[in-house]
Parts: structure tokens; C-alpha cells; sequence
């Protein structure tokens, strides 16, 4: 991306009418190295899910305007992007879904880079996910989301160097879409987000090193051989490791806890009572997740979660499975 292509666009006529985006949410499961001394730091693991999704219609227009879900954050996005890629054309985006925000799901990085890819397909721009992420400042720790959008499936990144624009990753697989995939969301809490995000790696102390190679060992060693091999036991092993240490570790950043919402630790810890293997919070949460064998168990341990939490009006269950595919960018 250069300066002389931007030139080139600056004012012109859209290439299409119209382009729509649809994204999905994805589970951050945890991050393997907050060490960093051998030269990158952070490293994390996630998986795309099915639902819930981002979707939006773009079409150019001689301003920037935005109706629908998360308009608001949807506009500063629109005109950042505008702005940093010297158009002075504008553009008309319809919302018709949200992932929802500050949920631990990459809310906001699903939408900069689907609103991103909008602009620039609709304009000619030819501009990369990565270029995106780099001007709505997204993936400046995890790689996970950009490369949800990119492939779907599982992804690992490997962490930030100094020199690292975003998290590069470095592994991707199809996840088994036979596992069911609970979403246990506390709808009257909100994850450690924006500036309170930022200070919170600033204040923390510095993260073992032994607890690293551990971490590195289990993604390496456990998690990614277990989902070659269709190995739910070991793969949440894997994440209950990555859960244990960096939840506890961010835990002086979550009122002293391991997980950020009471409600979802109580739901997560009856979950682990009745034998279930994977599960934990999703980025900074409050959304956990939990991980099944197959359709009939995670519909009957369901229904008794409803029951036993059926006087929590802010708990809410979504059941949803791995979106195996990438985003999809439609032109017309």
C-alpha cells in the first residue's frame, strides 16, 4: 500500500454499488507466551464460531453514514478508514447483525476489518486484511481474529516481535464441527476493554518464563496433535492449562478472579462438576464457553443449565459450532 495508490483512488468512482461483509465471533482461548524474552510476546490460540456474526452492506454514497446495530462505533470506524486512505468519497453502511461488543468475542475486530474490506473492495483499493488491521490498530496483541476472518477454523499466532505489524499465524486447522460449542454469556457485565485493556498489561507483573514453556508445550504437544486427531479429552487439557495460568495471572485485572463474571464461573465450575473437559472465558470474557462431544450431550447438560440457573436473568446460553470457513465478501 502506497501513497501513490491511495492518490490514484482519491475522489473516484466506485468500482461496485454495493458489497457485503459477513464475519463471525470467535473464542480466544488463551495466550502461550506473556514472557516474550526470547523476542515475541503474547502467541494465542483460538477457533471461529458460527454464530454469533457481523454482517453489514456497504454502498458508496457522497457521505459517511451507518444504520443498524453498533452504528456508532461503526461510524468512527468508517471515518477513520475513509480518512486514512485519502478518499473523499463516502459510504452508506447498512448493520444488519453485531457480534456483541466488549463480550470477549473480537466484536471490534471483526467489524474494522469487515468494514475495511468493504470500503476497499467497493473502492478498488485492493487492500489487505493486514493493511486493514494496521490502520484500525486491531491485532495488536492477538493474531486470532484477523485470522478467523482470513480462514476460519482453529488458529495460532505466533505473538508480536518488535518489529511485528500483527501477530503472524502460524498454524490453522479445520475444527471438528461435530463438537458443539456452548456460549455462556453474563449480559450485565462487560469485558477489560480500550484504555483499561492497555493498562492493565502495563500494571501487571512479568509473566514466568517456566509458565511460557509450559504453554508453548501444550499447544504444540497436546492441543494441535488433539484436534488432528479428533482428541477432545486432550485438546481441553491443553486449554485448561492455557485457562489456569494466564487466567490467574490477568485475575489482579478481573476483581481477583480467575474468570471476570461470578455468574459464568459458577455455570463453568457445575460444567466441570458434570465431567466436561474443555471449557473457560473467552478473552477478557465475561462470555465462557464450553467445549461437548457430541450434539445430544451438550442439549442435554443445556437444558439442565437452564434449569439450575433459571433465576440468573442476565445469563444467557447461545449453542453453536465451529465456522470452518472464511469470511464471505459478496460484490455486485
Amino acid at each position: 500500500m502506497t501513497n501513490t495508490n491511495l492518490e490514484m483512488v482519491n475522489g473516484a468512482s466506485a468500482v461496485y454499488s454495493k458489497v457485503s461483509v459477513t464475519t463471525s465471533a470467535r473464542l480466544h482461548m488463551g495466550f502461550f507466551d506473556l514472557n516474550g524474552n526470547l523476542g515475541r510476546r503474547f502467541g494465542s490460540i483460538g477457533v471461529s464460531l458460527q454464530a454469533p456474526e457481523t454482517s453489514l452492506l456497504a454502498t458508496p454514497a457522497k457521505s459517511i453514514s451507518v444504520q443498524g446495530p453498533v452504528s456508532e462505533r461503526a461510524t468512527k470506524i468508517a471515518e477513520q478508514l475513509m480518512q486514512s486512505m485519502a478518499l473523499d468519497s463516502g459510504v452508506h453502511i447498512q448493520m444488519a447483525e453485531a457480534i456483541p461488543e466488549h463480550s470477549g468475542l473480537g466484536s471490534g475486530t471483526q467489524l474494522a476489518v469487515a468494514i475495511g474490506m468493504a470500503i476497499s473492495r467497493l473502492y478498488g483499493l485492493n487492500l489487505t486484511v493486514k493493511d486493514i488491521a494496521v490502520l484500525t490498530q486491531r491485532g495488536m496483541r492477538s493474531g486470532v481474529g484477523l485470522g478467523t476472518f482470513l480462514h476460519g477454523g482453529l488458529i495460532v499466532d505466533g505473538g508480536r516481535a518488535s518489529n511485528s505489524k500483527v501477530p503472524p499465524v502460524i498454524a490453522h486447522a479445520d475444527f471438528p464441527e461435530d463438537w458443539p460449542i456452548l456460549l455462556i454469556f453474563d449480559q450485565s457485565h462487560q469485558g477489560v476493554h480500550g484504555a483499561q485493556e492497555i493498562a492493565a498489561f502495563k500494571e501487571l507483573t512479568e509473566f514466568p518464563a517456566e509458565s511460557s514453556a509450559i504453554l508453548c508445550r501444550h499447544v504444540l504437544m497436546q492441543a494441535l496433535p488433539a484436534i488432528a486427531e479428533g482428541d477432545l479429552k486432550s485438546f481441553g487439557k491443553a486449554i485448561q492449562a492455557l485457562q489456569t495460568l494466564t487466567g490467574d495471572y490477568f485475575a489482579p485485572a478481573q476483581g481477583g478472579a480467575r474468570y471476570t463474571s461470578t455468574l459464568v464461573a459458577n455455570v463453568l465450575s457445575q460444567l466441570q462438576q458434570t465431567g466436561v473437559d474443555c471449557f473457560g472465558q473467552s478473552s477478557w470474557g465475561p462470555t465462557g464457553f464450553a467445549v461437548f462431544e457430541n450434539q445430544t450431550q451438550a442439549e442435554i447438560l443445556l437444558q439442565e443449565l437452564k434449569a439450575k440457573f433459571s433465576r440468573e436473568a442476565s445469563l444467557k446460553f447461545v449453542l453453536t459450532k465451529a465456522n470452518n470457513q472464511p469470511s464471505q465478501l459478496e460484490v455486485s
